[in-house]
Parts: C-alpha cells; sequence; structure tokens
C-alpha cells in the first residue's frame, strides 16, 4: 500500500475542515470530533513525553548532518510511539533514507527501507513487515518541529514512515496522527530540507542520499527542555 504521504492525498487534506484546539486543554479535559472517514480525533489533549527519545544520527556521503532528537508523546499517540520505538530496536531506521525533502511544503520525510536502494521510484511506498495502525488524530498542533506519521489516503494506514515539519502547517491539524516533536537539531532538519535534488519527476528527492546511520533510544532526561 503507498504511504507517500501528500502525493495523493495533498488535496483532499487541504480541503478537509479545520479542527481548532480548544481551551480544554489546559484542564486536561478529552472529547471527541469527527475526522475524515468517521475518525475521531482526541481534543484537549496536552502532549507528555515519553521517558525515553529517540537520537536520529544523519549523515551523506561521509558528511555528518549531526543529530536530530526526537521526543515522544505515547499519551497522544500510543499505537505509533510504541511502533516507533520497537523499530528503532530493532535497528530498522539504520540506514534509511530521508527520501522526501520539500522546503515550500514544509516537511522532510524518512523511515521507507524502500530508500535504501537507488531507485527514487519506489521511494515512498515502503513500510515495515507489522500491519498498518489506526489513526490517533488529536487537535495537537503542527507546528514547527512535531513529528507526525505518514499515510496514505486511508487514514488507518500509517506504519513506519515519519515526517518532520518544517513551519505551522494548520491544514494537517487532526488529519495525521502527531506523535512527537524534535527537541534538538531543528537546525539539521532545515539542512536536510535544503539540500539539492534530482530532477524532476523526483525533484523532491536528495540528489544524494541523506541517511539515518543509526536511531537509537536514550533517556529523555539528557536533553535540554
Amino acid at each position: 500500500m503507498t504511504r507517500e504521504f501528500l502525493r495523493s492525498v495533498l488535496l483532499t487534506a487541504f480541503a478537509a475542515s479545520f479542527v481548532a484546539c480548544g481551551g480544554g486543554a489546559q484542564e486536561k479535559v478529552y472529547d471527541e470530533a469527527e475526522a475524515p472517514g468517521g475518525t475521531k480525533v482526541t481534543r484537549g489533549v496536552k502532549p507528555e513525553a515519553d521517558a525515553e527519545a529517540v537520537v536520529l544520527e544523519v549523515e551523506s556521503g561521509g558528511y555528518s548532518y549531526g543529530r536530530v532528537v526526537i521526543e515522544l508523546y505515547p499519551n497522544v499517540a500510543p499505537k505509533m510511539v510504541e511502533r516507533f520505538k520497537r523499530l528503532v530496536r530493532e535497528g530498522f531506521y539504520d540506514g534509511t533514507a530521508f527520501h522526501r525533502v520539500n522546503p515550500r511544503t514544509g516537511v522532510v520525510q524518512g523511515g521507507d527501507p524502500n530508500s535504501k536502494d537507488e531507485d527514487p521510484a519506489n521511494d515512498g511506498l515502503g513500510g515495515s513487515p507489522y500491519e498498518d495502525l489506526p489513526a490517533e488524530f488529536s487537535d495537537v498542533p503542527f507546528d514547527r518541529g512535531v513529528v507526525g506519521a505518514a499515510r496514505a489516503q486511508s487514514v488507518d494506514s500509517a506504519n513506519s514512515q515519519f515526517y518532520v515539519t518544517l513551519r505551522r502547517v494548520p491544514q494537517w491539524d487532526a488529519q495525521y496522527t502527531v506523535f512527537g516533536k524534535v527537541v534538538e537539531g531543528m537546525n539539521n532538519v532545515d539542512t536536510i530540507a535544503n539540500a539539492p535534488t534530482r530532477p524532476a519527476p523526483y525533484n523532491e528527492n536528495p540528489a544524494e542520499k541523506i541517511i539515518i546511520k543509526r536511531a537509537t533510544l536514550a533517556p529523555r532526561a539528557n536533553f535540554a527542555r
């Protein structure tokens, strides 16, 4: 099943109604609202960081892009956080590339095992051996640095691919699963986003592979708040 986030679903996402953050966020009151396809949206949830963070060591052609540290929100998206941590432990992301960079759209995307090969045509189509996950939509806004689960047209098709938003993208609110946020190395994400790309039709694919050399778990307390 294709997971090439936005290429087939961007128009749907833009047309969907915006779900605003309610005043119950400070009270930690949870209610629900309908999202596309009848999917429930958890409202009024304040993200709470997991005890572990994910550390991505990024490089390209022997050049280090530094590290990107992601805090995780199991109280917002428990299934996606569990999946992400499981795949990190298994070494699934090691050697995968950031196959999609688009500073105009405001996204950097990775997590596809197909990106390990030299064929850009299959990038965005792969996933883990595990089943797709149900939507865990919330009204946590897609601000700069937020990490979301990439999916296809089906809202219940998140698997292994993820993306980082480069700026506020309100049209994605309550349309994709938020499960974390970059807390260190966002400058490195910006560098990745502005890397030279291939000619069309693969002009979102970096000309030289930018890979996750290693993904590991580390105590969240090791990094600044």
